[in-house]
């Protein structure tokens, strides 16, 4: 697999990571490539894990390249000093078009590894603007102003909008041509329908951030070639 470099300096390095891959070992299956193994392969030298983006969330991540600039970055991120910004396929059309949701996260009380808006969970803000609509689906962006587990999968489905595909905060149904096209046939060659996206539509687009030496350092990885697709056909089709 290979793993494309968005930008590189002494300090740190920041790629665009692909859907379905771990960004550490999984704990329970080290035998699972991981992108800091990967990319510590790829560079020859050590790595320093900063963030994490889910398995199934594609798009800009950023590594340290030594202890000094992970205690910077950590701190970037643990004081919500650094502008992340994603784009996702949603379920239907949001309304309002644009907004934020302020909804505390918490894990949840009886499924291991999911989260819940509640009450006494921890601070968690999304803005969102939505970008495009369509009759079923909106592509929407977003900045997060903090750092929960799934926090925009879970602000979103708690508005009635999961991100499509999402296995675990929606349907977990991959997104079929036939879904928006009328009259769909399979080809003679075809014996089931081929999705044209089946895994989370999720996309860390943009990473942007300041560097000790006061640099502003803004990095962008485009929408993958899946969602890419999807959002055309939905553009063709759902008119």
């Amino acid at each position: 697999m290979q793993i494309e470099i968005l930008y590189q300096d002494d300090d740190m390095v920041m790629v665009n990571k692909p859907a379905g891959v771990l960004v550490i070992p999984d704990r329970f299956n080290d035998a699972l490539p991981s992108l800091n193994k990967m990319l510590e392969d790829k560079l020859g030298t050590k790595i320093w894990v900063v963030h994490r983006l889910d398995r199934d969330t594609s798009g800009v991540i950023c590594f340290a390249k030594n202890e000094e600039t992970h205690k910077y970055l950590s701190g970037l991120f643990e004081n919500h000093d650094i502008g992340k910004f994603y784009a996702g396929l949603v379920v239907g059309r949001v309304v309002p078009e644009e907004g934020r949701i302020e909804a505390p996260i918490a894990a949840h009380p009886a499924i291991k590894g999911k989260m819940v808006v509640a009450k006494k969970g921890k601070p968690s803000v999304t803005d969102y603007k939505v970008v495009s609509q369509w009759a079923l689906y909106s592509l929407v962006q977003f900045q997060i102003h903090t750092g929960r587990t799934h926090q925009i999968r879970v602000h979103m489905q708690s508005i009635g909008h999961p991100i499509v595909c999402d296995e675990l905060y929606g349907d977990g149904q991959p997104f079929l041509l036939s879904n928006i096209k009328k009259k769909y046939k399979l080809s003679e060659k075809e014996e089931t329908e081929r999705p044209l996206l089946s895994r989370l539509a999720l996309h860390a687009y943009r990473l942007t951030l300041v560097k000790p030496d006061g640099t502003e350092i803004s990095v962008e990885a485009p929408l993958p070639k899946d969602i890419a697709a999807t959002v055309r056909q939905l553009d063709k089709w759902s008119k």
